[in-house]
């Protein structure tokens, strides 16, 4: 009886403390960290496109966020160039091209010297070719574009290559 009473009472108090341990700091902690991340990290354009406003970024906006926009271009290799609208060219093209439907399974860079916007990266077609040439051109600033992306062969056609290729051999 007494081994009774005694697990119940350190069942009880063990109860007790568990019930104390309140994980809501924690919780709390763990999310604020998470929202700082996430306000100071940089979306990608296709971040931003599935935003619940799904607008481009405002021109106040890109002058707000200048420094943090310049970083990410640095980071990932882009030229953005020196030119007065070089910066805000950039960030409203990879926004329209990554708004896009009919882009959005496409890998496009942009860079931009002197309002000329260049794109580079893969697309599936050359309708994705010709349409995200399009896009860039539609950019208001935009002086010109130079389209040198590559239209990637589709695992279909390459699948029906090597199946041909595989009934040939004796």
């Amino acid at each position: 009886m007494r081994r009774r009473i005694t697990g119940l009472i350190a069942f009880a108090a063990l109860a007790i403390v568990f019930a104390g341990c309140d994980n809501t700091a924690n919780n709390n902690r763990a999310a604020n960290a998470n929202a700082n991340a996430t306000a100071t990290a940089t979306p990608t354009p296709a971040a931003v496109a599935n935003t619940n406003s799904n607008r481009a970024p405002t021109r106040e906006e890109y002058e707000r966020n200048k420094e943090r926009y310049q970083r990410e271009a640095k980071q990932s290799g882009r030229t953005v160039g020196t030119g007065l609208n070089d910066g805000w060219l950039w960030v409203k093209t990879r926004f329209d091209l990554a708004a896009a439907d009919d882009l959005r399974d496409s890998t496009i860079n942009v860079d931009v010297d002197q309002a000329v916007v260049t794109l580079t990266g893969t697309v599936a077609s050359a309708a994705q070719k010709t349409r995200a040439e399009a896009v860039a051109k539609s950019v208001e600033g935009v002086k010109s574009v130079k389209n040198q992306l590559k239209v990637a062969p589709s695992t279909n056609a390459n699948a029906n290559a090597n199946a041909n290729a595989n009934r040939r051999r004796p």
